[in-house]
């Protein structure tokens, strides 16, 4: 059995898309969609084999943040 779902988009990429009216766009979201259910199945089959707690994730996640902010401030500086 399949579902019909409704997709907003905005006009200027509906425009687009009518340039290739031979690409089964539907298709393509389909695919789209699958993938991303992959990827977040996957996701949640490595986090649920973790052993890093909330803080963990905080603090690590406060050490990216640090790190990403300081290369665009030294990319920013050359």
């Amino acid at each position: 059995m399949t579902k019909n779902i409704t997709l907003a988009l905005p006009d200027e990429i509906h425009e687009k898309m009518r340039q290739f009216q031979e690409i089964r766009w539907s298709e393509i979201a389909r695919q789209a969609i699958e993938k991303r259910i992959q990827d977040l199945e996957e996701i949640n089959k490595i986090a649920s084999k973790s052993k890093l707690t909330e803080e963990d994730v905080r603090i690590f996640s406060k050490k990216i943040k640090g790190l990403a902010a300081q290369r665009i401030r030294d990319a920013r500086r050359t």
